[in-house]
């Protein structure tokens, strides 16, 4: 496992690093770390739950993980984030006022790859470079403008004046950069989001962190660009939200 995502995890979920590493399912109450990842943080960790290398972390408030070490000490990883099961998961959430939020897949990469730019300008953008794109709906994933997680990258694919994709990276912690695309919708399915992630990628490489892609589980389009730009699966994540 990439040394990177196992500090960064081990941070993020009040736990050691052996927790990360072992096959036992880890309980602990949340406290912040000052280091851990910070991209539209809230107010409280009410819970959150990671599933990685074969078993699953739950952090958050004392008493609800409290009920899940009594009804998942001993539950495999593999089917952990099946409907069913999340079902009954938000359920229990329900009654403090709480729901699950978002179940997202996470990719990281860990080496450089080639990306053809033929018949594209290639345009970067860094730290205030970024903030002409405050407000523009055409580039909400590939920039966040969240203030716990900086964005500080990006880079754009033009052909005859116009974007046809951005990628941004936020500095989701001072290890790990996460990767957003953006793709023009006249320019899907053309390489475009595959090659604006490899480079970007390969730059957040250069700077000795480690690019991180996150997405939905049934968006199957944006796990391919992740795919292809050399990113592999790395781990699941659960987070809750205030009814």
């Amino acid at each position: 496992m990439n040394d990177i995502l196992c500090g960064q995890l081990a941070r993020d979920y009040c736990c050691y690093h052996d927790g990360v590493l072992d096959t036992k399912n880890h309980f602990t109450e949340y406290k912040p770390h000052e280091f851990r990842r910070r991209y539209q943080e809230k107010d409280e960790c009410y819970l959150k739950i990671a599933v990685v290398n074969g078993k699953v972390l739950f952090t958050g408030r004392k008493d609800i993980i409290g009920w899940c070490r009594d009804n998942y000490s001993d539950t495999g990883s593999e089917w952990f984030f099946e409907a069913k099961n999340m079902h009954r998961l938000n359920e229990r959430l329900y009654q403090d006022g709480y729901q699950i939020g978002m179940v997202h897949p996470f990719y990281v990469a860990e080496q450089k790859s080639e990306a053809d730019t033929t018949g594209y300008e290639i345009r970067w953008y860094r730290d205030t470079e970024i903030e002409q794109f405050r407000g523009d709906d055409r580039f909400n994933e590939a920039y966040t403008f969240c203030e716990t997680a900086p964005d500080m990258l990006g880079v754009a694919a033009i052909k005859d004046g116009q974007i046809l994709g951005m990628a941004g990276a936020s500095m989701d912690s001072p290890v790990m950069w996460q990767i957003g695309i953006n793709v023009d919708s006249m320019a899907r399915a053309k390489g475009v989001g595959k090659m604006l992630v490899t480079l970007l990628k390969n730059e957040i490489l250069e700077q000795d962190r480690l690019p991180y892609y996150g997405t939905s589980m049934s968006h199957i389009a944006s796990q391919k660009v992740a795919l292809g730009a050399g990113f592999v699966p790395a781990w699941a994540e659960l987070v809750t939200d205030r009814i």
